[in-house]
């Protein structure tokens, strides 16, 4: 798929049909993100991949209820996080103000990687914000030096839904 067929085909996918991900797909989705740029090329971003079925449900009940709906037949979750005190320092001092807001920068880059190579793969994602940090850390032992980002779904989507509006060229960007 050409790049600016998958920026315009890339969506929000909330129901998912009932197909495992092969492991030669998923690894070489998930070997996207560690082409992600960074700050100094620490890579901050982390990947917890989750295929065990319990597990997933463990994860899935950290959520709000209407994501648990959303994701209920994602055969993956992957919970993302970001090593701390890395991207966003020098020397270990804070470069600038952003201190470790930039590694969230970083994350979101990576996570970028993610969703596109999904899209090129034919797999949807669904990316959550709204989550139970503190339980997901808990079941994944996850340690105190990543801050927990979000929780992906991912697999092949059962139907895909249509572009929403988006704001007009004149309202988002400024040439100067």
């Amino acid at each position: 798929m050409e790049l600016n067929e998958i920026l315009k085909t890339r969506r929000s996918v909330r129901h998912y049909q009932d197909k495992e991900i092969a492991d030669d797909v998923l690894f070489e989705l998930l070997d996207s993100v560690r082409v992600a740029p960074s700050w100094h090329n620490y890579q901050p971003a982390r990947y917890h991949v989750i295929r065990d079925a319990q597990l997933k449900e463990k994860i899935s009940k950290t959520l709000p209820s209407f994501n648990q709906n959303n994701v209920k037949n994602a055969p993956v979750l992957i919970v993302t996080t970001i090593v701390l005190n890395q991207s966003g320092f020098l020397k270990g001092e804070p470069a600038n103000e952003l201190v470790n807001h930039w590694g969230y920068y970083d994350g979101g880059l990576s996570n970028a990687h993610l969703l596109l190579k999904a899209t090129d793969l034919g797999l949807g994602t669904l990316v959550i914000g709204l989550r139970n940090a503190d339980k997901i850390r808990e079941i994944l032992d996850i340690p105190e030096e990543e801050s927990i980002m979000s929780v992906i779904s991912l697999g092949y989507p059962e139907k895909v839904s249509t572009m929403p509006k988006r704001k007009q060229f004149d309202e988002i960007i400024k040439i100067y």
